[in-house]
């Protein structure tokens, strides 16, 4: 095969992933646990072609500088693993706004290692596949699998993989309200470096979350849906209280982020079960049961104006497109 193309979803993390132990490799400071998406999917197309050179277009836009450099980068280990040097054509699409704390670089990473492994003939599992998508994007590995997903932080290439955990619970969603669809100013990988060598609370979100890892998997063999959410909102919040003790303060939230946050608190008051989240970016997450989604995106849309909500259930892992085929962006 010398073309073939992927789907992946972005994933949300319940128990955060902030802060590198390795930048090379990409390993991170500590293990986390997330939830597969199923709206938002990125679709990606590996051509090999005789050009000098790979080139790689995003949304019709080529990409230049570190950008491509990253998806070079992925490319380049597949081609020594593939023993070859052909270059290739990288088509992606986005159905999520790009570096807006969305997740759009989970999916697209995830989208990059199948279809490249495809297409240049490997047959990789889905482990070996976690390890790829992790060089181009941490998160990535995780949206290599469907549901929930722990990511083992590890302590080399071959350890820091993820992995899908079983549910027996009710269903689980997530309701993504979108403050704003703008890239932020700072992107993760600089937020988190100046995370890690500046704030003097890094150290205790390191092994804090550590500890939340290990709760939130003991909450989901116990299909503990309660227990799940309080780790999650604790982690969120744990993790950008270590960005605002950076130097200078790095705050990706805003005054409506911490609305949203307020207005899921008044959800739980009022019986109804929800709880809040938020990577690098405003935009706020909300960790439900399925049968209740579509009342927690109600109720908040009354409460906080002007703040779209999308409705995902569980979504499922990285996957293959037969040629004409194309999925749904919803």
């Amino acid at each position: 095969m010398t073309r073939a193309t992927a789907v992946a979803h972005p994933n949300i993390a319940l128990v955060k992933y902030w802060g590198k132990a390795d930048q090379r490799l990409n390993l991170p400071a500590t293990g986390s646990l997330s939830l597969t998406l199923d709206i938002f999917p990125t679709t990606t197309t590996v051509e090999l072609t005789n050009d000098p050179m790979d080139r790689v277009m995003l949304d019709g836009v080529e990409l230049s500088g570190d950008e491509s450099a990253r998806v070079r980068s992925v490319l380049d280990l597949v081609r020594e693993r593939a023993g070859t040097g052909t270059h290739a054509l990288v088509t992606s699409t986005n159905t999520v706004p790009t570096a807006a704390g969305l997740a759009s670089s989970a999916a697209a990473f995830a989208a990059l290692a199948k279809a490249s492994s495809a297409a240049y003939g490997l047959s990789l599992s889905d482990a070996e596949l976690s390890r790829l998508a992790r060089r181009g994007s941490g998160s990535a590995c995780r949206s290599i699998f469907g549901g929930l997903v722990r990511w083992n932080k590890g302590t080399s290439d071959e350890t820091s993989v993820a992995e899908r955990l079983e549910w027996q619970g009710e269903p689980l969603a997530m309701v993504v309200s979108v403050i704003s669809s703008a890239r932020k100013k700072i992107g993760s990988r600089a937020g988190m470096n100046h995370t890690v060598t500046t704030s003097p609370y890094f150290e205790g979100w390191v092994s804090s979350n550590n500890a939340l890892v290990e709760r939130a998997s003991s909450a989901v063999e116990r299909a503990d849906f309660t227990s799940l959410g309080e780790i999650a909102e604790m982690s969120a919040l744990r993790m950008h209280a270590s960005m605002l003790g950076a130097e200078p303060p790095l705050r990706y939230l805003t005054s409506r982020s911490f609305a949203i946050f307020d207005a899921v608190q008044e959800l739980r008051e009022d019986g109804l079960e929800a709880y809040a989240s938020a990577d690098a970016g405003p935009n706020v997450k909300i960790l439900c049961r399925s049968r209740e989604a579509s009342l927690v995106a109600h109720a908040l849309r009354e409460r906080i104006e002007d703040v779209k909500m999308h409705v995902s259930n569980s979504g499922p892992g990285a996957y293959l497109l037969d040629e004409g085929e194309r999925p749904s962006a919803a």
